[in-house]
C-alpha cells in the first residue's frame, strides 16, 4: 500500500498512472474519475455560476474537457477555451473533448475579456508533467487570470508550478483551490507552490500507487507517532528524560528560558539551564519548575555532562558568537549525548565547519534557518535536495526552517512540513522549536522522527492559537495539542 503521507513527484505519479492503465482502468475512465472529482470539489466551495474552463493540449486538458461536460449537466454555465493548438490534442484528451461537442459544447479561443464575466475559471492548462516554462497565449492567460481576481480551481497543480521543485515556470496560476489525485505533489509544500495551490483536496480516483516507492514525505503524525514518548503508569520524573538546555550570557537570557519552557511542556522530567555565573540569577529568578547548573568553564562543563541521567542537550539560543560558544559545542558533541545545535552555535562554524562535523556521532539535529544554512553548507539547488545533501555531509538530522521546513536524516529520509502558518514568523519561534525537539529526544525519540515531530507540534499549536501569536505563547498552549495526538 501507498504510504498515506507520501509525497508523490511527476515521475512516481506518471508510474502510478501507468500502472493502474495496465491494469484494469482505463486511461479514460481515470480521466472521467478525475473529472467528477473536480466537479463535486466545485459544487461544494461553490454556488452555480458562470464558469471559464482554460484548457491546454495534453491530459491536464483532458480532465478540463470532462470537468466542462459534467458542470454543463448540472445547469452551470459553462465556456470553454484552449490555450494551445487544438490539433495537438490526442488520445484519452481528445476523446474527452468528442464527448464534450457531443453534449454541445463549444472550444474558444481565450481572450481576457470572458474574464470580466466570468465567475470562476477552471485552471486545466499544465498538470504534472511541465518542464519548461510557459511562454505565449498560454502565459498571456495566466498573467489575465491572476490580474481578473476571479476565484480559480486548479487541476493537479497550478498552471505553471513546477510539480516536483514548486518553483515558477515563467509565470504561474494562483488558485483559490487546487483538486489533485492520489497524493500530494512537492509542489504543493514547497515555496513558492506552497503559495499558489491554495486549499489542497485530494481525490482517490482509482489509481492505487502500490507499485510506487516514495522518496518524500509529507510531515505527519503517521511518520512518526508510533514513537512517540507518551508517559506510562510506570514512567516518573526521571524515567522521562533530562534535558539541559545551555543559556545565554545575562543580556540574553529569553531565547533558552523560552527553549527550556518547550522542552517540560513536551514531556521532558526534569529540566534544566546551564549558563555562566552572571546570568544564573536571572534563571534562577524566572523558571520555576526548570533547575539551573552552573557551567561557566570547559570543567564545569565536563563535570556536569558526566551526569549520565542527562540526556539531551540543546546549544546555540542566546549564546553568542564567541570562542565559548564553538568550545562548549564541540564538547557536548563529544560528550556522545544526544544533542540539538541551534542558531550562533552553528553559525560560529561558518568559517570552518570540519571541526563541528567531525565532532558529530551521537544523534544530533541541527535547525538552520537559510542564512544558517547558506553559512555552512555550498549545496545549491532544490530545498529538499540541499537538505539531503546536508545531512549526509554532516552526520546529522536537518530541519531547515521556513514556511516550508524540510527534515532530512543523513539516511536520505526526506519530510516536508506544510503545517506552518504565517504567525509562526514571530521572534522566538526558533528558539521554541529547538526546545521541543531538544525535549523529545531527551525521552528517548530517535532524532529524525523527534524532529519531524517537534516541527509538527509547532505548527498545530500555532494554528491552534491563531492571529497575535508570539513565541511565550506556544509552550502554553502546547497541551491541547499533546491531547489530540495523544487521544488519537
Amino acid at each position: 500500500m501507498l504510504h498515506p503521507v507520501a509525497l508523490l513527484t511527476a515521475e512516481e505519479t506518471r508510474n502510478a498512472d501507468a500502472a493502474a492503465i495496465t491494469g484494469s482502468t482505463s486511461g479514460e475512465t481515470l480521466m472521467e474519475n478525475a473529472g467528477r472529482a473536480i466537479v463535486d470539489l466545485i459544487t461544494q466551495e461553490y454556488k452555480p455560476c458562470k464558469a471559464l474552463v482554460v484548457c491546454g493540449t495534453g491530459n491536464n486538458g483532458g480532465d478540463g474537457f470532462v470537468t466542462a461536460r459534467l458542470l454543463k449537466e448540472r445547469g452551470w454555465d459553462v465556456a470553454l477555451v484552449n490555450v494551445g493548438n487544438i490539433e495537438d490534442i490526442k488520445g484519452d484528451a481528445k476523446a474527452a473533448k468528442d464527448k464534450w461537442n457531443m453534449a454541445g459544447g463549444a472550444t474558444l479561443t481565450f481572450h481576457k475579456e470572458m474574464l470580466r464575466e466570468a465567475q470562476l475559471v477552471v485552471d486545466a492548462m499544465f498538470g504534472t508533467g511541465l518542464a519548461r516554462d510557459i511562454e505565449g497565449a498560454a502565459k498571456d492567460a495566466i498573467v489575465a487570470i491572476n490580474d481578473s481576481k476571479v476565484p480559480v480551481v486548479s487541476i493537479d497543480v497550478p498552471s505553471g508550478i513546477n510539480t516536483d521543485t514548486g518553483a515558477i515556470m515563467g509565470v504561474a496560476i494562483r488558485a483559490s483551490n487546487t483538486v489533485t489525485f492520489v497524493r500530494p505533489k512537492p509542489g504543493h509544500v514547497l515555496l513558492p507552490g506552497k503559495a499558489h495551490t491554495g486549499q489542497l483536496h485530494v481525490y482517490d480516483i482509482g489509481i492505487s500507487g502500490d507499485k510506487v516507492k516514495p522518496k518524500l514525505f509529507l510531515n505527519a503524525p503517521a511518520l512518526w507517532k508510533h514513537l512517540m514518548p507518551f508517559p506510562n503508569p510506570d514512567s516518573n520524573k526521571y524515567s522521562r528524560g533530562h534535558t539541559v538546555i545551555f543559556g545565554g550570557g545575562m543580556t540574553s537570557t529569553g531565547a533558552s528560558r523560552l527553549a527550556a519552557m518547550a522542552a517540560l511542556r513536551v514531556g521532558s522530567g526534569l529540566v534544566s539551564v546551564a549558563s555562566s555565573q552572571d546570568a544564573l540569577p536571572i534563571y534562577a529568578m524566572t523558571l520555576t519548575a526548570v533547575m539551573t547548573k552552573l557551567a561557566d568553564s570547559t570543567a564545569q562543563l565536563a563535570a556536569l555532562l558526566e551526569d549520565k541521567r542527562i540526556s539531551a542537550v540543546l546549544i546555540g539560543p542566546g549564546a553568542g558568537l564567541s570562542d565559548k560558544t564553538r568550545d562548549y559545542t564541540l564538547q557536548i558533541l563529544n560528550s556522545k549525548k544526544a544533542c540539538v545545535v541551534d542558531a550562533d552555535a552553528l553559525s560560529i562554524f561558518q568559517s570552518n565547519t570540519k571541526p563541528l562535523f567531525d565532532a558529530i556521532s551521537a544523534p544530533t539535529v541541527l535547525t538552520p534557518h537559510e542564512g544558517e544554512f547558506e553559512r555552512l553548507f555550498a549545496t545549491k539547488g532544490v530545498k529538499t535536495e540541499r537538505a539531503k545533501d546536508a545531512a549526509k555531509q554532516s552526520g546529522a538530522v536537518i530541519v531547515l526552517k521556513g514556511n516550508d521546513t524540510v527534515i532530512a536524516a543523513p539516511d536520505g529520509r526526506v519530510s516536508i512540513n506544510a503545517n506552518a502558518p504565517v504567525w509562526l514568523a514571530t521572534a522566538g519561534s526558533g528558539d521554541v522549536l529547538a526546545g521541543i525537539i531538544t525535549g523529545l529526544m531527551g525521552q528517548g525519540m530517535p532524532a529524525y522522527e523527534a524532529a519531524c515531530a517537534g516541527t509538527w507540534i509547532q505548527g498545530e499549536v500555532a494554528n491552534r492559537f491563531g492571529p497575535g501569536l508570539i513565541a511565550e505563547d506556544l509552550h502554553t498552549t502546547m497541551p491541547a495539542t499533546l491531547k489530540s495526538l495523544y487521544d488519537a
